[in-house]
């Protein structure tokens, strides 16, 4: 892979993201002087990071992967715009090994590490191997699958020519009588709780495996899974590394991510607290010889889980993490500049012994979710108003400000608080404050979650693992504490002047802008309207059957009644009108921004109507079926 000029930073660069991260990017490269250049879905077209780019290009399609995952999409953004370098944030196409060869052969540079070390640590299979080889113990873990997948798997979920077979249900109880119960099936191409299921008992098994590999093919691409023993009750640690194309490689100390819910973090922090200096040095070892052996270059995270005063090899992000501000609060460092100047070639600017860690960061993910009983429920919508906090060592990322629609189709992360104190403790206090401070009208948010947790005496004490969100912290009376979606909530909320278009003319010429695209490339126009609106416009209704479904109260059956509890789309259903079913029994399966929910039963009884079918949109509180 070739790198940039030695020493010349780029004179623009295309970020291949949306949302924070894609904000994030743009601030950095407006702090050096280079050009910032967006791509958007259709959904995306009026995005906080569009608004903010320099250009912005289209990119097609409202999904995933009609857009932000379609490389043909993406490299014809890099050539239209003439970007210089490819910036792919998070998620998306960050990890995938084609794509950073795709942008090499579109004339840019990828800022990330070569295709070779994405293959080897992107597939977390070949990653163990690679920290094996290095001294660098793994968590337990299964590989190797001989078998032949079941014949009655789509086509959709087989692994690509020359991949390793899928586990079977065979396997996962080889390797339970092995390890023990709780499993965990992995995506092996994923990461962030992606295609991630933790299989409890033999009857766990079947559905575990085909979410975690519809999960893994709708998330990253790709289907292939592995085992792995779950841990009882670890810590989730990992390391920040910085490695350039001279082979100068640094770790930049620890965070602790171990507050999740659905194998997902909720807060992290800087540096890890409670692990004793040595292990810690021990750990930035590990990680440095882990990238050092697959030729890492660039900025990368390598994760590992802490139990019991010993510390495993969990897998390696090759790309930037959601919680890279914190390290950047306790090193001085904008990791994105970092990346940026090793990308164009340059040498880290700075040796191990020049880094020091001062003080202690937190950072919170206050997401699209409500919160309440545990449950975190997508929450999807217009936000009405959004306040963040201010104040000494107070920093908020956002990907969305007042007004914006955070759509169900995508990641529901709204923004990052991340705070910095002298010590831990203070780092709480203060990040306590900045969160009753933080204003987020129009849906609900995680920060009541985030309240629960930074205020328990087991946080406090660092007595929580992986687990205690979901499995000890008692969030039953827990208030999502945000207002319910506003209407409107699949547009920006109405404005004075826009309800004025639709209900009358104006006296005299308005000045508009207009948003259009010439080959692909957004432009804004402004244009002097004195047109009359159409008599009689207003805004579309409900389609019939969804008003009916809304409509539809069904008292005599109203305890039998199966709800959306949110915008999305029905993904599986398990059942047919008329079938018999028993209490808890999961009826459908609806996935709203990348997280899957089952619908289960709430009495014995049939099925009397059952009124969606796989690859519906569905509303929130949307009748889906009526069990009597």
């Amino acid at each position: 892979m070739q790198y940039g000029t030695l020493g010349v930073v780029f004179a623009s660069i295309l970020i291949a993201n949306r949302g924070e991260i894609a904000v994030r990017i743009i601030r950095t490269c407006r702090d050096l002087g280079i050009k910032a250049v967006a791509v958007y879905s259709e959904a995306d077209r009026e995005a906080m990071h569009v608004r903010l780019a320099d250009a912005a290009y289209a990119l097609g399609g409202q999904t995933s992967a009609e857009s932000y995952l379609n490389v043909d999409a993406v490299c014809g953004a890099v050539a239209a715009s003439g970007a210089q370098a490819v910036h792919p944030g998070y998620g998306f196409l960050s990890e995938n090994a084609d794509f950073a060869s795709a942008v090499a052969d579109a004339g840019a540079v990828f800022i990330g590490p070569p295709p070779a070390a994405i293959a080897i640590m992107g597939d977390k299979l070949s990653a163990r191997r690679a920290a094996e080889r290095v001294g660098v113990r793994s968590v337990p873990g299964m590989t190797e699958f001989e078998q032949t997948p079941p014949a009655a798997q789509p086509p959709a979920a087989q692994p690509p020519p020359g991949a390793a077979q899928p586990p079977t249900p065979d396997d996962v109880k080889t390797f339970a009588a092995l390890h023990g119960y709780p499993v965990a099936v992995k995506a092996a191409y994923g990461g962030g709780g992606r295609g991630l299921k933790v299989v409890n008992t033999p009857e766990d098994i079947p559905e575990a495996l085909e979410s975690a590999r519809r999960e893994a093919l709708a998330y990253f691409g790709r289907p292939e899974l592995y085992l792995e023993r779950y841990l009882t009750s670890p810590r989730h640690v990992e390391v920040q590394i910085l490695a350039d194309a001279h082979g100068g490689i640094i770790s930049l100390g620890t965070r602790d991510c171990s507050s999740q819910r659905r194998h997902q973090k909720l807060i992290e922090e800087a540096p890890a607290p409670s692990i004793p200096p040595e292990i810690a040095a021990a750990m930035g070892e590990a990680a440095v010889a882990v990238a050092r052996g697959c030729g890492y270059v660039n900025a990368g995270t390598v994760e590992m889980l802490y139990e019991n005063g010993e510390f495993f090899y969990l897998e390696m992000n090759t790309r930037l993490q959601v919680e890279h501000p914190v390290t950047e609060m306790v090193t001085g460092l904008d990791l994105v500049a970092e990346q940026i100047h090793i990308a164009a070639g340059e040498p880290l600017r700075l040796r191990q012994s020049d880094v020091r860690l001062n003080g202690h960061a937190i950072e919170v993910r206050i997401n699209a979710e409500n919160p309440a009983g545990g449950r975190f429920l997508p929450s999807p919508g217009t936000i009405s108003r959004l306040s963040p906090p201010a104040g000494l060592g107070t920093r908020f990322d956002a990907g969305y400000e007042s007004g914006d629609v955070v759509s169900p189709l995508y990641d529901n992360l709204l923004g990052k608080l991340v705070c910095w104190a002298p010590d831990r403790q203070a780092a709480i206090s203060r990040t306590l404050r900045a969160l009753r401070e933080t204003v987020v009208e129009g849906l609900h948010t995680t920060i009541p979650a985030h309240v629960a947790i930074l205020s328990h005496p087991d946080f406090q004490a660092v007595g929580h693992s992986t687990r205690w969100v979901s499995e000890e912290l008692d969030l039953s009376p827990l208030d999502s504490g945000a207002q319910t979606a506003m209407p409107g909530a699949e547009g920006k909320t109405a404005t004075p002047d826009a309800e004025a278009d639709r209900t009358g003319a104006r006296a005299e010429a308005v000045r508009r802008e207009i948003q259009v695209e010439v080959n692909s490339k957004l432009f804004k126009v402004a244009f002097w309207d004195t047109d009359e609106p159409p008599a009689g416009t207003a805004v579309a209704s409900a389609s019939p059957r969804r008003s009916a479904k809304q409509a539809s109260g069904l008292s005599a059956h109203a305890g039998g009644e199966v709800r959306s509890p949110m915008q999305g789309t029905v993904i599986k259903v398990m059942v047919s009108q008329g079938e018999a079913v028993a209490r808890g029994q999961a009826l459908l399966m609806i996935e709203a921004m990348k997280m899957e929910n089952s619908l289960t039963a709430p009495l014995d009884g049939t099925v009397e109507s059952l009124f969606v079918e796989v690859g519906e949109l569905v509303g929130s509180g949307d009748l889906l079926a009526v069990v009597a």
